[in-house]
């Protein structure tokens, strides 16, 4: 019998199964609930001091010498399509290069507000933003 999935739940599964044994969840500061979910956007490393020094409120930021990985509340991804050559990580579950925390908040929030982050990477990379995956929400 086969079990449906949501549509997240998918993401999950797909996003563990893509680098078996090879990833690690970003680990939070204690003093900073994840009460929202907790997700990751990440971008190369080329884009990471320019995001981070242009962005109105950054959260919690994990780097490698690969990648910069911003949290951002589960869910982040509904309705939007990150453009590449950013990745989302669902449950923030990212490739194991040894992240570490390089910016903390200095609120009570480790997140970092999606939409400004969104726009920011579609700037720096030249993509339009797109509010809507095709075939969502639309009147036939």
């Amino acid at each position: 019998m086969a079990t449906l999935l949501s549509a997240r739940g998918r993401r999950q599964a797909e996003a563990r199964s893509a680098h078996p044994g090879g990833e690690v969840r970003l680990a939070l500061p204690p003093a900073l609930p994840a009460t929202l979910g907790c997700d990751a956007v990440g971008v190369p490393a080329r884009y990471g001091f320019r995001l981070l020094s242009r962005l109105p409120g950054n959260g919690c930021v994990f780097a490698d010498t690969e990648w910069w990985w911003w949290i951002v509340p589960a869910g982040s991804d509904a309705d939007l399509r990150w453009p590449l050559p950013s990745c989302y990580a669902v449950d923030a579950y990212v490739p194991d290069r040894r992240p570490r925390l390089i910016h903390r908040p200095g609120t009570t929030s480790p997140y970092t507000p999606p939409i400004p982050l969104y726009l920011m990477i579609c700037q720096l990379t030249g993509i339009a933003p797109a509010w809507t995956v095709p075939g969502v929400g639309t009147r036939l």
